[in-house]
């Protein structure tokens, strides 16, 4: 009996563990790959000046 219950304990926490990863990957905020290589849209506007336009090159 207390194998079972240890079992379903784990399955449980293992269900719990992919469907929050899930959720985080489908409504995640950021855009980007999330690796941290500065693909993502926030990086992209770092480039403006302070007088809030692009720099002319």
């Amino acid at each position: 009996m207390f194998e079972h219950l240890l079992i379903g304990l784990i399955f449980l926490s293992a269900v719990a563990y992919l469907g929050r990863r899930a959720w985080k990957s489908l409504f995640r905020k950021e855009a980007g790959c999330g690796k941290g290589c500065g693909c993502s849209a926030d990086a992209k506007v770092t480039s403006v000046n302070k007088s809030g336009r692009l720099p002319v090159n």
